[in-house]
């Protein structure tokens, strides 16, 4: 049941996405860029409008308000996560195997989605109605499907069998802040930590 609901709504975020005009692209990436700058609340339909140099009222043409644009950018970065899990509990790799993936998963998404992420990170507890609950359904069967394979990997010996709340914690704390780190790096310092931090993060709970 849950599984088709989730199904459900990735072909619609992926349908709205995908028919969205040049237009209304530019619109949604510019106010990314000011929710991450100003914060979803400081930032007003003005503030869009000037950054886009159009009158205010051209805006609702194309989108009906800043709720609209932070539904579409939050949970277009949350099925984005939640398909990349689906991916990795597809592959019949160890649970380390898996547990790096999941690294890599969330660099992929911070290196090509820093603003949107920024924002999912900073302004989701603004989203409304169905959209909030969306993302928190999103956000807890990522981290329970997480935590499993953590689980997995106490269960097969490659993890010590440590608090499972721990271990998710800390590694969840430094990758929901990589977006942070990305701007600030060159393409080779990048490329460094896609190769390290696998191994920095997993070798604490490594056997």
């Amino acid at each position: 049941m849950f599984n088709n609901i989730q199904s459900y709504f990735k072909k619609r975020i992926s349908h709205t996405f995908a028919a969205m005009t040049s237009r209304k692209k530019q619109i949604v990436r510019t106010a990314a860029q000011l929710f991450k700058q100003r914060g979803y609340s400081a930032v007003t339909m003005r503030d869009l409008a000037a950054a886009l140099d159009i009158k205010a009222a051209s805006l609702y043409n194309h989108i009906s308000g800043k709720q609209e644009i932070l539904t579409q950018l939050i949970l277009e970065v949350a099925h984005k996560f939640t398909s990349g899990m689906h991916a990795v509990q597809l592959d019949g790799d160890s649970a380390f195997a898996k547990a790096e993936k999941l690294i890599a998963l969330h660099i992929k998404i911070a290196v090509e989605h820093t603003d949107a992420l920024a924002v999912l990170n900073t302004d989701w507890m603004h989203l409304e109605g169905a959209a909030y609950e969306e993302y928190i359904s999103l956000r807890k069967k990522y981290e329970m499907d997480f935590k499993q394979i953590l689980h997995d990997g106490i269960a097969s010996g490659e993890f010590k069998n440590l608090s499972l709340e721990t271990m998710l914690f800390n590694l969840l704390s430094t990758l929901r802040s990589i977006y942070l780190w990305i701007p600030k790096k060159s393409a080779t310092e990048v490329a460094d930590l896609k190769k390290e931090l696998p191994v920095i993060l997993l070798k604490g709970i490594t056997v």
